[in-house]
């Protein structure tokens, strides 16, 4: 449960650093791109927290690179969910952008946290 807990925090953190980039990087981009970089900048913050203080066990600690990659493509399905839910709730629901993202975090928040803890970071 403390993992969860340490997830849920670390996900806050990193979900400020996505929709400050978002907020910013939509003034000069489409939304969509600038989501699709808020959000990389988000997932290197919650990764870089993962390893160091989530999470106890790492299953590929000893291959850094393939599990930076592994935890890299839970996340590109994680923004891939990000920014078809943001999409549906700009352009089809209406919603602001940031209402949107709320949405999308709800939903890739439980997504990525499960795909990393089942996969990476289990003993």
């Amino acid at each position: 449960m403390s993992e969860l807990v340490r997830y849920f925090a670390v996900s806050l953190l990193a979900l400020l650093v996505d929709m400050g980039s978002l907020l910013l990087l939509a003034q000069f981009m489409h939304y969509l791109w600038a989501a699709t970089f808020g959000f990389m900048l988000g997932a290197a913050t919650s990764y870089l927290l993962s390893v160091r203080w989530v999470f106890r066990h790492r299953r590929l600690a000893a291959f850094p690179k393939t599990e930076f990659a592994a935890f890299a493509a839970v996340g590109v399905a994680g923004l891939g969910l990000n920014n078809l839910a943001i999409y549906v709730a700009v352009e089809h629901a209406g919603l602001p952008l940031l209402a949107a993202k709320a949405v999308a975090a709800m939903l890739t928040f439980s997504f990525n946290f499960g795909l990393r803890k089942w996969g990476l970071f289990r003993p």
